[in-house]
């Protein structure tokens, strides 16, 4: 069990970064192959997994060039607060989709079909509007993708406050395998 951990520990941050990318790389799929269009609430949870790669990133190039046993703590505490807060937006945006409350006015936008003539519009200058936020576009087991994006950030966040919190988890399982010994 001590070994699980520490293994997890030391690598949580590529394991973290590369979840992050797999994130924005399904993203975009739906975006690109599913013409699913992200409003304005879903490229605000993108950011929040662009900001992770870099924290993450930066923590495992870290650890391999100091030779160290895995990057320093508050590297996964940060990843636990920036993924806290992307399961924040998301659980935000999942109840504006519910009606549970309402949405900032940044996310009231047409949903209208993207054609020549919108894209036309666009580049020379007319109003393009985004996705309404509040409309569910696709769900799964009866969950939009903000739920689903708001379950995972909350499982990253919590797998990154253990990641930062492993000397303690270290001591406390070294204790209680003495103890049964």
């Amino acid at each position: 069990m001590m070994k699980a951990v520490l293994f997890f520990s030391r690598w949580w941050s590529v394991i973290a970064l590369i979840s992050a990318l797999c994130l924005l790389g399904a993203a975009h799929a739906f975006q690109t192959f599913g013409n699913l269009n992200p409003c304005h609430l879903c490229l605000k949870q993108r950011d929040i997994y662009w900001i992770a790669v870099g924290v993450s990133l930066a923590a495992t190039v870290w650890a391999v060039f100091t030779g160290a046993k895995g990057p320093p703590r508050v590297f996964s505490f940060v990843l636990f607060a920036i993924f806290a807060t992307g399961c924040a937006i998301a659980i935000f945006h999942m109840g504006g989709e519910e009606k549970w409350w309402a949405l900032p006015a940044t996310c009231t936008g047409v949903s209208d079909e993207v054609s020549i003539d919108s894209i036309a519009a666009m580049l020379s200058g007319g109003k393009f509007k985004a996705p309404q936020c509040d409309i569910v576009a696709w769900r799964f087991l009866g969950l939009s993708m903000a739920g689903w994006n708001a379950i995972i950030s909350g499982a990253l966040a919590i797998l990154s406050l253990i990641a930062s919190l492993r000397l303690q988890l270290y001591y406390r399982l070294s204790q209680r395998q003495a103890s049964e010994a």
